[in-house]
């Protein structure tokens, strides 16, 4: 068995091998190229020989990109370590260089092997499913900035905008305020000039808030001098422009994520979630997979998701901290859901309110009640069946009553 460690970077890859008796076998740095990828192949290919691929672990500290895809295609066994993992073995000196590295990570593939998990590539249609979920969130995060700077600005010199409407990322707000960047353009718009603003923008009820939208611009309200409203209302046209065309693609990305939810076996189980919706249920079953051998039980969904705490003692001092390793997108989702399902779920709420009772912060709560959620996620999952409230409260009153 041979354990070759793999530092990767944006621009080059250096990879160490050793043997199961810690000798090294050889080393070898790569470009990021096809003539890199070709080249620890067969570097690799070379050490084993006439053996099987499968006595060549490549530990490596990512779980994608091109390297990854394609030592995956070449048939090389891999296996993602979390760079915490490796920085432990690091010596007191502190010393660190691209080859120390490789060598920690094939070192740690020797010493562990037996606790590491091998990379097994999600279906076609997840990883799509995972890219498509994943990039959308970046967007989002992209729009959340975009909007807190528009916020920003608006509140400089043009105030009374921010209570004309509802929701500043919403395509009738950007085109009034792209239509009217200052106070004093607003103000000397007619009701019927509104309107046609507003029915341009298709807003669903554009003669009754035109009206009303009149109204509050000739109350009285802050305005700015001309030098500040000069200056921010052309950075308000600026962050205008951006948000815009990126509200329609994030519109897209919800019609391509639907579309290819839908093809999926297991969409009824995930769409049956309660208030999961559009937009957490293709992200549950994204970072989740369809792959019913990648867990060995729920505990093991938990602590990928980050839900499940983990304990922390020394000397008298004991107590349970949250899990850091864990797969963030599914954490994220997971929070979302268990939250929303505390409007909907009587056992949701209570369970968040009796959290909340012992003297639990919201997050704590909210984690806690994710991590229940993660083991009902994971036996309907298994069994490909929809979730059903009057079951498990059964199951629940049936468990209450073994434990009493």
């Amino acid at each position: 068995m041979w354990y070759a460690g793999i530092d990767w970077a944006d621009t080059h890859h250096d990879a160490l091998v050793i043997d199961e008796k810690g000798r090294q076998v050889g080393t070898l740095r790569i470009d990021h190229n096809p003539q890199g990828m070709s080249r620890l192949n067969t570097f690799l290919a070379q050490i084993v020989g006439s053996e099987s691929k499968e006595q060549m672990a490549c530990i490596i500290e990512t779980t994608h990109g091109l390297l990854i895809a394609q030592l995956l295609e070449a048939g090389w066994p891999v296996y993602p370590v979390n760079p915490r993992t490796v920085d432990r073995r690091r010596s007191a000196s502190g010393a660190k260089t691209d080859t120390i590295d490789a060598y920690l990570l094939a070192k740690t593939g020797r010493a562990d092997l037996a606790d590491l998990h091998r990379l097994i590539p999600d279906s076609e249609k997840i990883r799509e499913l995972k890219l498509l979920t994943r990039d959308q969130d970046a967007l989002i995060q992209m729009q959340t900035r975009l909007v807190n700077q528009l916020t920003a600005c608006l509140k400089a010199y043009y105030p009374v905008a921010l209570e004309l409407f509802t929701k500043l990322q919403q395509k009738c707000t950007l085109q009034f305020l792209q239509t009217y960047p200052t106070p004093q353009e607003a103000m000397a718009a007619s009701s019927k000039q509104i309107q046609e603003v507003l029915r341009q923008s298709k807003h669903p009820n554009p003669t009754t808030v035109a009206l009303t939208i009149f109204e509050q611009l000739h109350q009285p309200h802050l305005q700015a001098d001309s030098v500040t409203t000069r200056a921010k209302s052309r950075l308000m046209v600026v962050l205008v422009s951006q948000l815009l065309p990126l509200i329609e693609q994030i519109a897209q990305y919800d019609k391509e994520i639907d579309a290819l939810f839908l093809t999926h076996a297991d969409h009824e189980i995930f769409a049956s979630l309660p208030r999961a919706g559009q937009h957490l249920a293709p992200r549950l079953l994204a970072e989740i997979g369809d792959d019913r051998s990648r867990y060995q039980n729920a505990s093991s969904l938990q602590a990928l998701a980050g839900t499940s705490p983990v304990l922390f003692q020394s000397g008298t001092y004991s107590k349970a901290h949250r899990r850091l390793g864990c797969i963030k997108p599914l954490r994220n989702a997971l929070h979302q859901f268990a939250w929303q399902t505390t409007q909907s779920e009587p056992w949701a709420k209570q369970y968040y309110r009796h959290k909340r009772a012992e003297g639990k912060s919201h997050t704590v709560a909210v984690r806690a009640l994710a991590n229940a959620w993660v083991r009902i996620i994971f036996a309907m999952w298994l069994h490909r069946e929809c979730y059903q409230t009057a079951t498990f409260e059964q199951a629940q009153q049936q468990h209450a009553r073994r434990a009493a």
